[in-house]
This record gives C-alpha cells, structure tokens and sequence, in this order.
C-alpha cells in the first residue's frame, strides 16, 4: 500500500517545509503568514521554483494534529497551503483542524485536482499543460496568473471569464524573465484595469 493511498483521508501529510515569513504574492501580499508546503506535483511547471517539492516520496508524511498545532502557535492567524500541488491531497481534516484553532485558511492551487477542504481564501494559479478541474473557478477568490511569454496573456483571458465577478486579477511576471516580460505586462494591465500585477515580493526582500 502506498502512503498516497493509506493516507487518503488526510490525517498524514508530505511536508516538503513549514516556515514562518512574509507572503510575498497575490491578495496578501505583506502580511505574516505561516506556510505549509506539500511535496508531490505532476504539473510540471518548467519555470517552477520549488521543483524540489515534485516528489511527493522525498517529503516524509507527518501527522497533520502536529503541523496544525506549530501553524497555531506562530503569530500570524493566515495559514498558506502550498504545494506541490496540494490538492494532490484530501485537505478536510487538515483544514478542520485549523479551522478549529480559529486561523485564517489560505490555499494556493493549480487547480488540476478536486477541491477539498474548507477555505477563507483560495488562490488560484491554471497552468495550460495540466488546466484546472471546471469546479474550482466559481470558488476562486485570486486568479494568478504567471506571465513568462506575450501569449501567455491569451491564457490568462480565457480563466478570467471564467472566475466569478468578484475574484481578483493579478499578472505575475516570471521571474527569470522579469526584466524582459514586464513592460508587456504593464501595458496589459493599463490597456485591462480590471487586472492588477501581483510581484514576488519575497524575492525582492530576499526572504523564503
């Protein structure tokens, strides 16, 4: 048996790391925040900064009782889930759990899997190789889009429409190529104010 498998209702997660720091993207970008990152991910982002999380068999699983008491310990009330792809997972437990300890549930997701868990805000990030299940957009708070190419804007268009009207837009360049893509995206965004741009400002501050 496989520990995917016996694990499959959620109370054994992959740890890839927990740490407590900045968050960098999106909405919540420079407040406090306690992130839990999960290994495993068959996305496979070329561009991908945490490739180390790929595999889910090089992460131990660990007790999800234990990782939601450190979560509510820190200072900070938001938690992130970040992956990998954490909806590789079944989320509930872990997201009761939280929920219990009266913290703010955020999750970050290519959407590619069901939706489990019981969220206060849900960032969603599609990727065209591997899109997301159709359920996920009309949960959406945060559409995120990486902006690495000029057609990339053509995919973030098509999840847009998608999105409930209240969802926030935000492009995100690629950071490889920053310097480059970021006029592009500038222009996008003045041309489409119903866009924002999202920086990784962590990497900015050159804080995990």
């Amino acid at each position: 048996m496989t520990s995917s498998v016996k694990y499959q209702d959620g109370t054994m997660l992959p740890i890839v790391e927990e740490f407590y720091t900045i968050q960098g993207e999106g909405y919540f970008t420079g407040h406090p925040a306690y992130f839990i990152r999960l290994g495993g991910c068959d996305v496979g982002c070329p561009w991908c900064d945490t490739k180390v999380s790929w595999d889910a068999s090089r992460h131990p699983f660990k007790p999800a009782d234990e990782i939601i008491v450190r979560a509510a310990d820190c200072l900070s009330s938001l938690v992130v889930i970040t992956g990998g792809e954490p909806l590789m997972y079944n989320l509930d437990y872990l997201c009761e759990g939280l929920n219990k300890a009266g913290l703010k549930t955020s999750l970050e997701t290519s959407g590619a899997y069901a939706l489990s868990g019981s969220w206060d805000w849900i960032c969603l990030s599609p990727k065209i190789h591997k899109p997301p299940v159709p359920d996920i957009f009309t949960r959406a708070n945060e559409l995120k889009m990486v902006i690495a190419v000029e057609k990339d804007l053509d995919w973030a268009f098509e999840n847009a429409i998608l999105v409930n009207p209240s969802c926030k837009l935000y492009l995100q360049p690629e950071w490889s190529v920053f310097r480059t893509i970021m006029p592009t995206i500038v222009s996008y965004v003045k041309d489409n104010p119903q866009w924002s741009i999202s920086l990784q400002a962590h990497k900015f501050m050159r804080i995990p």
